[in-house]
């Protein structure tokens, strides 16, 4: 994979997704074309993308391709801003694409730090962000909740690691792209959010830039649908991820980091057995803590089997998660696919802790609630061996195999 690009030979093409914008386009294209003209330093284009604009939109999108040499024209018959970015930047020869809104609601400061990783090859996507640190933001409260719980959302359900899904500042190294447009599917707003969760996925770099935003209010966005329409495609490529389709064949592959410093004395980013035994049992001493402490709260209330279903259901959550990030250092594998396999193992384990708590009345007919806590501690201790040998050799079996490669 090529990792520098010469300034001189750079390109740039920045898409302008425009429906019916007849009035906001030209003085868009106005302003952006003076700051490239007087500020960026490789070469560029501007390309307006008109899907399916039913005003004049159309009409004045090639009156401004020819007052300007570096604007062109794409039109699509059909609406979608997904799609107008999935034809737009698939048919581009430019070495980075580019989209910003037509509001020009981010500040045009932030393209070149957009841009200048990806054109050096540091990065493969990169994206402007609202919520990271530096960033500031001029929007109505409505907005700014919406937009937080929609990024929380998807960094509870997909463990994304970037802050903002849907700012209308992207760009990508076009090699890199054309591979992940062809899996994604969503054509209107859910695009932005799919085309991140499969970068991740696929383990892609994605920069992000904190940006300066102020909210046009004359917006084209209908949020209720919207946000129905983001929850459908959240789980759909929850269940691509977990069945395998999610991955992206064609990526540049990035090799892995090595020491520049000829003389560096390197450790190890990945422990043997013993690491993953001491790491398990902190690990599972915590667990189980904070299993014992969720069923004696829970039992105030519940049944036995109930208490130790919903205190299990909470501890395995964290647990298998501590252990993807720490004991097997397996970070880059699917998180749904490995929390279902740990819902397997943890399936086992409740059968065999429930099997002790329903045998114990059988030993000793309305045991006190304390004799309860020294079974549950002791089948939980031996349910945890079992569960680190299924996690070592099952769940997390690929990736143990790749680290001894």
């Amino acid at each position: 994979m090529a990792v520098s690009t010469a300034q001189a030979t750079a390109t740039v093409d920045i898409m302008i997704p425009v429906y019916n914008e007849e009035r906001a386009l030209p003085g868009c294209v106005e302003v952006l074309h003076a700051f490239l003209s007087e500020q960026f330093p490789f070469d560029w284009s501007i390309v307006v993308v008109d899907n399916a604009s039913t005003d004049s939109t159309l009409e004045v999108a090639w009156d401004l391709a020819q007052k300007y040499e570096r604007v062109r024209v794409h039109h699509l018959d059909r609406k979608g801003r997904g799609l107008a970015l999935r034809e737009s930047w698939g048919s581009s020869e430019a070495s980075v694409v580019v989209y910003m809104d037509v509001d020009l609601s981010t500040g045009l400061d932030g393209l070149l730090p957009l841009v200048a990783p990806l054109l050096n090859g540091h990065s493969d996507l990169a994206i402007g962000s609202r919520l990271a640190p530096g960033s500031r933001t001029v929007r109505g409260p409505r907005r700014e909740l919406v937009s937080r719980a929609y990024n929380a959302l998807i960094r509870l359900t997909h463990g994304a690691k970037f802050s903002d899904a849907q700012c209308g500042f992207k760009a990508a190294r076009t090699e890199v792209v054309r591979p992940l447009l062809g899996q994604a599917r969503d054509e209107a707003w859910f695009f932005d959010t799919e085309l991140l969760l499969l970068a991740e996925h696929n383990g892609l770099r994605v920069h992000e830039v904190p940006v300066d935003w102020i909210e046009d209010v004359d917006s084209r966005v209908d949020v209720v649908g919207t946000a129905i329409d983001d929850i459908k495609g959240l789980i759909r490529v929850a269940r691509a991820k977990a069945n395998g389709t999610a991955r992206v064949n064609g990526l540049p592959q990035r090799p892995q980091p090595r020491a520049i410093h000829p003389d560096a004395v390197l450790s190890r980013s990945e422990g043997g057995l013993s690491w993953q035994v001491l790491s398990f049992a902190v690990i599972g001493v915590l667990s189980t803590l904070a299993n014992l402490a969720l069923y004696g709260i829970f039992r105030l209330w519940w049944p036995v089997l109930v208490a130790n279903l919903v205190a299990l259901i909470i501890t395995t959550l964290f647990n298998t998660e501590a252990n993807r990030r720490f004991t097997f250092t397996a970070r880059n594998t699917a998180r749904g696919k490995t929390h279902l396999q740990g819902f397997v193992v943890f399936g086992l384990y409740y059968a065999f802790t429930s099997a002790a708590l329903l045998i114990l009345p059988a030993v000793s007919p309305d045991p006190p609630r304390a004799l309860e806590l020294v079974v549950l501690l002791g089948s939980s201790a031996l349910g945890t061996v079992g569960r680190f040998f299924l996690l070592r050799s099952w769940v997390f079996r690929r990736d143990n195999r790749k680290d001894q490669a």
